[in-house]
């Protein structure tokens, strides 16, 4: 690979880690290619061998244990997890070869927007429990001494995950699409200010600020490392965005301080006690005629096949989302309209695949059209007062 970056904060890869890189893309997509359509089929077996035992659509407790004990099923498990474990490792290799440099770039950000870290932060328990999506150390990690090191981990780990099908090395479709909903949607909308939920590195947070120029926006996140890489990616970038570690359940912010606050593919990663009260914190922080809009997943459970209750089970058990079945499960629209949201929707948004215009409509809601063609999307407005 070319010393080149898709930004100045991406950690560059030298021949041998591009090797390895490479592997993994390979890896996952022999996976997806291969071994997914056959365990598919193994599950839709397992599941009509149910359905004619008990007349009933088949639950995922009826089949796990149809499927644990065959060994297309173990090797796909076993698979899937070691993937996701070269990811992080290839992806850390090149990170910390290149650690001082990223840190030095780090500092040469431009002085612009603003971050706000807070020593005495208590990562909330669910995401303190174990490593999400078996991330080493977490959103939350801070190294000793400081710098961007868990931020730069996650951006060059995201784009090997996702096989560069959510904006390249950029990765920031899903802002993209969030800026679509709300064009769709709420097209009258002109936010002076927004917050994103759980912003992570601010790809999200970026394409969003590049959607609506006049706006002050803001991310909040958990971790500390992860900040800085975000404030110091967005200052590169041109974006004066304000970041601050803080709890969606409880931002900190005042009362109707917002026009617009999303999140994208966060809520899954929360827990069923601290979903009402997220959707509460919208609604609290938002202006009267505010919008909330949170982008999940591409699955439901209601319309779940067998193959994707057996996905989701594997995101629980073994890659460390023990939300994901919760958050595909949950009635998100129900959830916004109890907290005080009107004009509430959800259902499945066409993925932007670059800036969306204010002037298309017809993509929401949509057929689902699979993973990374779209995505889950629940949105509202706070009433007028």
């Amino acid at each position: 690979m070319p010393a080149t970056r898709a930004h100045s904060m991406m950690p560059v890869s030298n021949h041998d880690e591009l090797a390895e890189q490479r592997f993994v893309v390979a890896f996952k997509s022999y996976i997806s290619a291969q071994l997914d359509p056959a365990v598919r089929q193994l599950a839709e077996d397992a599941a009509q061998a149910a359905r004619d035992e008990s007349g009933e659509p088949p639950s995922l407790t009826q089949l796990r244990p149809q499927l644990a004990k065959n060994q297309l099923y173990q090797n796909w498990v076993s698979a899937m997890r070691s993937g996701q474990e070269l990811m992080w490792q290839s992806a850390a290799e090149c990170v910390d070869r290149q650690q001082d440099e990223l840190n030095a770039i780090a500092a040469t950000a431009p002085a612009i927007g603003s971050l706000q870290l807070d020593p005495e932060f208590v990562v909330p328990r669910y995401l303190a429990a174990a490593d999400t999506h078996m991330m080493p150390g977490s959103y939350y990690y801070d190294p000793a001494g400081g710098g961007v090191r868990q931020g730069a981990l996650f951006d060059k780990a995201a784009s090997l995950y996702s096989l560069g099908r959510q904006g390249g090395q950029t990765n920031d479709m899903r802002g993209q699409t969030v800026v679509a909903h709300v064009y769709e949607r709420f097209g009258d909308l002109q936010p002076t200010r927004i917050l994103e939920m759980g912003c992570t590195v601010g790809n999200s947070l970026v394409a969003v600020a590049g959607a609506f120029p006049q706006a002050e926006v803001h991310g909040i996140d958990v971790g500390a490392s992860l900040l800085r890489y975000a404030h110091a990616r967005a200052a590169h970038l041109g974006a004066a965005l304000h970041f601050r570690q803080a709890d969606a359940e409880q931002t900190g912010y005042p009362d109707e301080h917002f026009d617009l606050v999303f999140s994208s593919a966060v809520l899954h990663e929360t827990s069923a006690k601290a979903l009402p009260r997220i959707m509460e914190e919208c609604y609290r922080i938002l202006r009267p005629g505010g919008v909330m809009a949170h982008l999940e997943v591409p699955l439901r459970a209601e319309a779940a096949t067998p193959f994707d209750l057996v996905r989701a089970d594997f995101e629980t058990r073994y890659n460390n989302e023990p939300f994901w079945l919760g958050a595909v499960s949950a009635d998100l629209a129900g959830l916004a309209t109890r907290a005080g949201f009107v004009d509430v929707a959800a259902g499945f948004q066409d993925a932007a695949m670059g800036p969306p215009r204010r002037d298309v409509r017809g993509g929401f809601p949509t057929a689902n059209k699979g993973v990374y063609r779209s995505w889950y999307l629940a949105s509202g407005r706070k009433p007028q007062a």
